[in-house]
């Protein structure tokens, strides 16, 4: 995994949502104590701003798609777009078959290891398994996640996220980058991802009979 406050120093050191001093760092407009590990018992705690969603990584809070001049996590319409299309065609294929999976969109808070300080808000996920599931979200790994890589952090969807995700146990794990037009395909089984474009039909691993045509978002957008 990579360190996230050598992450944040080199990759966001010019994102106005993520800045530091000597004694604290600062996430959407709140203050963090630096070199400090927060847990996730704090991270279910914190009250955040109306409209402001956080993630814990390794102990270290970080924004979700933060706009300092609104002051809110602001996902762009395409993002938003994106995120629609595949709920609804995993939502409509779960109920067509009778399936006991159950799919959420962000924000979702999933804590992908019950003892461990990582809570993370994947843009969806899908859980077969009803015992991880509570009132807070998911606790334990979900069977399939998918990211929309935000143009402002896309390290964190192919890298810090990537690792976190196969070493909880995720069994499949989609990025979908809006800008090269390109979803990755990971899974623990295989070292490199399966990449196809937006003009491609993807199967869904978890799945034996469910596939997602990508021409046909790609329409929408």
């Amino acid at each position: 995994m990579i360190p996230v406050r050598v992450f944040y120093d080199e990759v966001t050191e010019e994102m106005e949502s993520q800045t530091v001093d000597d004694k604290y760092y600062t996430v959407a407009g709140m203050k963090f104590e630096k070199g400090r590990h927060y847990t996730a018992e704090e991270y279910y705690a914190l009250e955040t701003p109306e409209g402001v969603h956080l993630e814990l990584i390794d102990g270290v809070f970080y924004a979700l798609n933060y706009d300092p001049e609104t002051g809110m996590s602001s996902p762009n319409r395409r993002h938003q777009k994106l995120v629609g299309e595949l709920f609804s065609r995993i939502i409509n294929h779960i109920k067509a078959h009778n399936g006991s999976c159950e799919v959420y969109m962000a924000p979702f808070d999933v804590q992908l290891k019950e003892n461990e300080d990582e809570v993370v808000e994947p843009d969806i996920s899908v859980i077969c398994d009803p015992n991880k599931l509570t009132d807070r979200g998911c606790t334990g790994a979900p069977d399939w996640i998918i990211e929309i890589v935000s143009p402002s952090n896309p390290a964190n969807d192919y890298l810090t996220k990537l690792d976190l995700y196969m070493d909880a146990g995720v069994r499949e794990y989609w990025i979908v980058d809006p800008m090269s037009r390109k979803v990755a395909v990971y899974n623990p089984d295989n070292v490199k991802p399966k990449v196809y474009s937006f003009e491609d039909t993807i199967p869904v691993g978890i799945y034996e009979n469910f596939s997602i045509d990508f021409r046909e978002i790609s329409a929408t957008l």
